[in-house]
């Protein structure tokens, strides 16, 4: 490859800047999907890295055709590589069995064929003979979207410049994952996690019953290291994931002591989960928890302790999960 080789910028996870700064920052919509930097020599190949550094072209055959995109002019992109579900909305969970086909180029291919991926494309880092990453953002993203990148497997969706409360308001409502906040003055700064990208992905809340915990490890010895949770659904108990984060130390030996006054052999979900070492309890205690998703089959995804809810009765923490998801 004769194109340098850029690690991809990260983004800092914060909050909206400041009404006042609004105008100087551009609003693009956070995906839930495979960072990617796409290398585009100018002879019609492509090479896909992973945000590792991974050579992942060939787990996305489909993308092929983007390297002839440009025709003869050289360039270095940096986009995610995001599996569309039925509304249109990037679905991680339908993604991941393609991430580990880079060394699979057939069954890649079939995959391809079955339900292809979407690459979405952010920025521009190197194009022509020219590095850009000196340039501000705004100078990056006009020459980004004069390049006119937009195909059956790609496209390069537009930025907002100011108005952030709407676009972060847009992205609930929408039930997107959030939003990259970018300093239209900043440099791209490879491989830095930097204060002038910040990502804010939107949790939601909801109320669950503890059914069962896994023993801590390391300096948690004694402790639960994780709760196993669930939510009501059609008459049962169904268990939607585990939770190991966001509580203090007094909160988790609280939390231990309620455990083992409810402990039971029988485990409280239907269908029992496959969780080896798990320890069963009477499900009575009910506790908020905050998460990013649903999988496909109605786990959480990402999800950390808020608090107690002894307010709550156990069947107050229902959930509508089709029988099918679980």
């Amino acid at each position: 490859m004769t194109l340098p080789l850029i690690p991809p910028m990260l983004a800092t996870p914060g909050s909206l800047p400041p009404a006042g700064q609004d105008s100087r920052w551009a609003y693009e919509t956070k995906q839930d999907g495979q960072r990617v930097v796409a290398y585009l020599e100018g002879d019609g190949s492509i090479l896909l890295r992973a945000r590792s550094g991974e050579d992942i072209t060939a787990a996305y055959p489909e993308l092929r055709a983007l390297g002839e995109a440009l025709g003869a002019t050289p360039a270095v992109l940096d986009g995610e590589v995001l599996a569309l579900d039925e509304q249109g909305r990037a679905d991680f969970q339908l993604l991941q069995p393609r991430m580990g086909l880079a060394h699979a180029p057939a069954r890649a291919a079939r995959q391809a064929a079955k339900a292809p991926v979407h690459l979405i494309v952010f920025d521009v880092m190197h194009l022509g003979s020219q590095s850009l990453t000196a340039l501000p953002y705004a100078r990056r993203r006009a020459q980004l979207e004069r390049l006119g990148l937009h195909g059956p497997f790609w496209s390069t969706p537009a930025a907002l410049v100011g108005h952030g409360e709407q676009a972060l308001q847009a992205t609930r409502e929408h039930g997107l994952e959030g939003l990259v906040c970018k300093r239209l003055d900043s440099v791209y700064e490879p491989g830095v996690r930097s204060r002038a990208w910040i990502k804010i992905r939107n949790m939601r809340s909801e109320d669950v019953v503890v059914g069962g915990w896994l023993p801590g490890k390391g300096r948690l010895s004694g402790l639960p290291g994780a709760v196993l949770v669930g939510q009501r659904a059609a008459g049962r108990l169904r268990y939607v994931g585990s939770v190991g984060t966001g509580w203090s130390e007094a909160e988790r030996s609280q939390l231990a002591a309620l455990l083992r006054a409810a402990a039971t052999e029988v485990c409280p979900f239907d269908p029992v989960p496959s969780v080896v070492g798990a320890r069963w309890v009477v499900p009575r205690l009910v506790g908020e928890v905050r998460y990013s998703t649903r999988t496909r089959a109605g786990l959480l995804r990402q999800p950390s302790w808020l608090r107690l809810r002894p307010d709550l009765a156990p069947e107050d923490a229902a959930a509508d999960i089709p029988d099918d998801r679980v």
